[in-house]
């Protein structure tokens, strides 16, 4: 069970990066080069999903990716469609910052039994989208106001409310191509409220900034942007030894 190994992970202080891949973005006949070299790297696990995947080759994307990969392979779906038998398991992600009722459940109403029939282990993750420094995909397609970057307290009490609704995992994204990762006081803040993993994504361009990240609280980093844009950029994320 992924959720079991991650959870082990964290009990053992050992804090967790992942690749998130974007069918959108990633050629097909590059997925052998990517895949290799993340097999060859320190992550834990592979997400895979988008905002908007504009083909009809998510499940052979899926399938390729499961084929050559050593690491699990969870989908980070971007709507009821990314949906595929051929992964370990889904992030079901409830978008709590937001009011768009399709994305709080109308979504899952329309996937709940093709979720079932894929026999995918489910981790339901309730998605925050902070503000960055633009408007991007994530924010324009969710059709929802992200949380202002400066107000975490009102990110530590969404992240509160969807542990107090059953979410298993927390996710704070400012989204793809964001300059800088979120700010330390907002992650700081959010950890101490929550006692369910938490997950930070976006900005993460460097080593200094994974372990910033780290250091202030999030137990998973999420890297997507800088290896999309030179796969061997991969090699700049490195685990850090358990204090």
């Amino acid at each position: 069970m992924i959720k079991e190994i991650i959870s082990s992970k964290i009990s053992k202080g050992e804090k967790q990066w992942c690749v998130l891949i974007d069918p959108d973005k990633l050629i097909f006949e590059e997925i052998n080069e990517l895949i290799s070299l993340i097999n060859s790297s320190s992550c834990d696990f592979i997400l895979v999903g988008g905002s908007l995947i504009n083909h009809q080759m998510f499940d052979d994307y899926l399938k390729e990716i499961k084929r050559l990969s050593s690491k699990p392979v969870l989908i980070f779906p971007g709507d009821n469609q990314q949906i595929s038998k051929y992964a370990d398991g889904l992030f079901l992600l409830s978008l709590i910052s937001g009011r768009n009722p399709e994305l709080l459940i109308g979504q899952h109403v329309k996937s709940a039994f093709k979720i079932r029939a894929s026999n995918l282990e489910v981790l339901p993750c309730g998605y925050i989208l902070i503000e960055g420094e633009s408007l991007n995909s994530a924010i324009y397609m969710s059709e929802s106001l992200p949380i202002p970057k400066n107000k975490s307290s009102i990110a530590a009490a969404t992240a509160l409310a969807g542990e107090q609704l059953g979410m298993q995992f927390i996710y704070l994204d400012k989204g793809s191509g964001a300059e800088k990762s979120i700010g330390n006081k907002m992650i700081i803040d959010v950890k101490k409220t929550i006692n369910i993993p938490l997950i930070v994504g976006g900005g993460i361009n460097s080593q200094q900034d994974l372990e910033n990240v780290w250091n202030a609280g999030a137990d998973i980093a999420v890297i997507g942007t800088s290896i999309e844009k030179n796969f061997k950029n991969i090699f700049l994320f490195n685990k850090i030894p358990i204090k």
